[in-house]
């Protein structure tokens, strides 16, 4: 029997079961051309006279495929997208108007020279994530150019989300609190943590689950995400997280392992549901049978946090201010030892933007002094760690509007107990 708030796991609105007649997975072609214009207007304020996009997840924002190619937008005229592999898929999926085929990146001064676009002054390129390799060439093919680094601006721009961007999410976090639902059918104790990743993993696949979860990070990586039980969720490790897990072997160190999961002791289940592009992240607690009153004093403690970060994080709020907040209240409630790790050194973020990557802005960390803006989408995973014990908090991904932050992830946040 679950021990939520009358939530009944039934689907309730916004629960997607099957797409809506008119539902498309393909990007429209006013969204790209809204996006496309916001580009140019970030050329134009640094006197940029064109940018080449080459990283997947922005070669999706801005043409709604991943497509192998090159996407040129200069300051002033209509945009080219040079394809290698697949031109017939890449025409079938871009709202794109100029799509043709390159053999290489070579070709482009000559492409954009035919097309009569003016060859740029200045460059811009997404240089947190190029490798230095690329780069070079980069600056060999444009050797007339100054490169100049437009990967802060890109990330801003996605930042806010579009109506289109936000429908999206919606759909994905209604689709992860079914997984999240599906954990009370399956949680058998004696089973192993990889054995119930491997079956709610299934599940997520048979709702539409992609599979892939893009980060921005250098050489980070997620499969799913992480289903941890007692102390081996508390056991720290290299990713970017509160949390890492034994995982199943040192090459990936984190996650899941074949540790049984055992009565009274938390259980949990942090998934990322990736749908059409667009990612929901969101964490519960599970237990077979109640845990110990340290345990749930410290979960109640965090969504006491979370409910405060909820009216506070307004539009026109620093994230950085955010933080210190929930520094403050982890302190205040006992907690500040093992808030968002217990292990040295400790991970300098509270919160995480998302969308079409997992760690995008606005974040939620020490010194951060961006300000938020309506459209913004916030991952918020107030966590305590215990060495030997287990982990207990919450993670749901939250909308930022004019009075403060809306749960789009709609599972009880109290831990269910089965």
């Amino acid at each position: 029997m679950l021990k939520s708030d009358g939530w009944d796991g039934k689907p309730e609105k916004g629960f997607m079961t099957t797409p809506p007649e008119d539902y498309t997975r393909l990007t429209p072609a006013s969204e790209l051309d809204a996006r496309i214009q916001g580009l140019r207007q970030i050329l134009s304020n640094q006197d940029i006279g064109g940018a080449l996009i080459v990283q997947k997840a922005d070669l999706f924002y801005y043409t709604g495929t991943t497509q192998q190619g090159w996407l040129y937008v200069p300051v002033q005229g209509d945009p080219v997208f040079m394809v290698f592999k697949d031109l017939a898929r890449a025409k079938a999926e871009s709202g794109i108007d100029q799509i043709l085929f390159l053999i290489s990146p070579k070709n482009i001064p000559d492409t954009l020279a035919k097309l009569k676009i003016p060859f740029p002054d200045r460059l811009g390129l997404e240089l947190d994530v190029m490798p230095a390799n690329l780069y070079l060439m980069f600056s060999q093919i444009f050797e007339s150019a100054k490169v100049i680094d437009i990967s802060t601006q890109i990330r801003l721009q996605r930042a806010v989300k579009s109506s289109f961007e936000i429908s999206c999410v919606k759909r994905a976090s209604a689709l992860a609190d079914r997984v999240a639902a599906k954990v009370p059918e399956l949680l058998k104790a004696g089973m192993k943590e990889i054995e119930l990743a491997g079956m709610l993993e299934s599940f997520a696949r048979s709702l539409g689950h992609q599979g892939l979860i893009r980060m921005r990070m250098w050489d980070n990586y997620l499969f799913y995400g992480h289903i941890m039980c007692g102390a081996g969720a508390a056991v720290p490790g290299a990713f970017a997280s509160p949390t890492g897990g034994a995982g199943l072997n040192p090459n990936v160190g984190q996650g899941p392992s074949f540790a049984a999961i055992k009565p009274n002791e938390p259980i949990l289940v942090d998934y990322v549901f990736a749908l059409d592009g667009y990612l929901s992240d969101h964490a519960r607690i599970f237990s077979l049978g109640e845990v110990s009153d340290d345990l749930q004093k410290a979960h109640t403690a965090m969504l006491d946090i979370q409910e405060v970060v909820k009216k506070q994080a307004v539009p026109g709020t620093i994230t950085g201010d955010i933080y210190e907040t929930m520094m403050a209240m982890a302190a205040e409630s006992g907690y500040k030892d093992n808030f968002m790790g217990a292990a040295e050194p400790k991970i300098r973020f509270t919160g995480h933007g998302l969308g079409i990557e997992l760690d995008e802005f606005p974040f939620i960390a020490k010194g951060q002094t961006l300000a938020l803006e309506a459209g913004m989408l916030i991952a918020l995973e107030p966590k305590v760690i215990f060495p030997g014990q287990g982990v207990v908090g919450i993670e749901n991904t939250l909308l930022v509007t004019d009075t403060g932050l809306e749960s789009l992830t709609l599972y009880p946040d109290t831990i269910t107990v089965l």
